[in-house]
C-alpha cells in the first residue's frame, strides 16, 4: 500500500495513456461511492518516487471528456493516498507564445463546461459546504514543473488562463473569440471539474499541459488529427522529461489539511 501523502498522482490524458519509465509494483480495479474510475490504478516508482497513475480517458482511448467520471477518478486517487496531483492536459493555443508542441504550466481557469458531476458536497448533507477556489492551481507544485522544464531546457510557458469547454467537439473561431476577450490563453476540456474535485479533497493540484494544435481561427487552416498527433509526438518527450525529473520534489511537498 501507498505511504499516505507520499505518493503523487499522475492523470495521463491524450497522448498519455501509459507512462513509460515507470517501474510498476501492481496494478489494481477499485470502485468508489461515485463509481468506477475511469482505469485501473497503477501503482509504481518514477524516479525513485511513488506514483499512482490514472488514465483520464481509459486505456485504450476511449472515454470523451464530458463522460469521464472526475469524481471517481479523483476519489479513487485519494484512497490511494495521493495528495498531490499533476494532471497532463492536451490543450489548443490562443496566446501567441502557446503554439503546438509548447508546453504550458497555467495558474487559472475558466469554467465553460455544463451539467458534468462537479462536487463531492451534494446530496444528504449536514451542511452545506463551499471551498475556495482563488487559485485553482498549487503554487509550489507549479514551480516545481516550471523549474524542471527550465532545467532541462524544455520549451514552456510558466503561465496561462485555462478555457475548459464542453466538447467532445473543438471550438469555433467565433468561441475563441469570445474565449480570448474572457483572458483565456489555452482551451481544453478536461481541466474542469477535476480541478475543483482536488481542491475539495484537500488535494495539491496543478496541470501540465501541451499544446496540440493552434485554437480554432488562431491558424489558416482548419483542425486536424494529423496535426493534433504530430505535435503529441513532438511534444509528449517534454512532458515525460518533466514528470521523470520533478518526481522527487513533488513527493517532499508536505500534504493538505484533509477536507473530505
Amino acid at each position: 500500500m501507498t505511504d499516505i501523502g507520499n505518493a503523487v498522482g499522475i492523470i495521463g490524458g491524450t497522448g498519455l495513456t501509459t507512462l513509460s519509465g515507470l517501474k510498476i509494483n501492481d496494478t489494481r480495479n477499485v470502485e468508489t461511492p461515485w463509481g468506477a474510475p475511469s482505469s485501473e490504478l497503477t501503482h509504481g516508482l518514477l524516479d525513485g518516487q511513488p506514483v499512482v497513475f490514472l488514465s483520464r480517458h481509459g486505456n485504450p482511448h476511449q472515454i470523451p471528456p464530458h463522460q469521464v467520471n472526475y469524481r471517481a477518478n479523483i476519489k479513487a486517487l485519494y484512497d490511494a493516498g495521493v495528495r498531490t496531483v499533476i494532471g497532463v492536459n492536451a490543450v489548443g493555443g490562443i496566446h501567441p507564445d502557446m503554439g503546438p508542441a509548447r508546453v504550458v504550466i497555467p495558474d487559472q481557469i475558466i469554467d465553460y463546461t455544463w451539467g458534468r458531476a462537479g462536487t463531492f458536497f451534494e446530496g444528504d448533507l449536514r451542511q452545506v459546504t463551499h471551498i475556495d477556489f482563488t487559485w485553482p492551481y498549487d503554487q509550489a507544485a507549479r514551480d516545481v514543473l516550471i523549474q524542471a522544464a527550465r532545467t532541462h531546457d524544455v520549451p514552456f510557458a510558466g503561465f496561462g488562463v485555462y478555457g475548459a469547454t464542453q466538447g467532445p467537439r473543438l471550438e469555433t473561431a467565433a468561441e475563441i473569440r469570445r474565449m480570448e476577450r474572457d483572458g483565456c490563453d489555452l482551451v481544453g476540456m478536461t481541466g474542469m471539474p477535476e480541478a475543483a474535485l482536488a481542491a475539495e479533497l484537500g488535494i495539491r493540484y496543478v496541470c501540465l499541459g501541451l499544446v496540440v494544435n493552434w485554437a480554432a481561427g488562431k491558424s489558416d487552416h482548419i483542425i486536424t488529427m494529423e496535426e493534433i498527433d504530430a505535435a503529441i509526438d513532438q511534444g509528449m518527450s517534454g512532458v515525460r522529461r518533466i514528470l521523470e525529473v520533478s518526481m522527487a520534489s513533488m513527493g517532499a511537498l508536505t500534504a493538505l489539511p484533509q477536507s473530505f
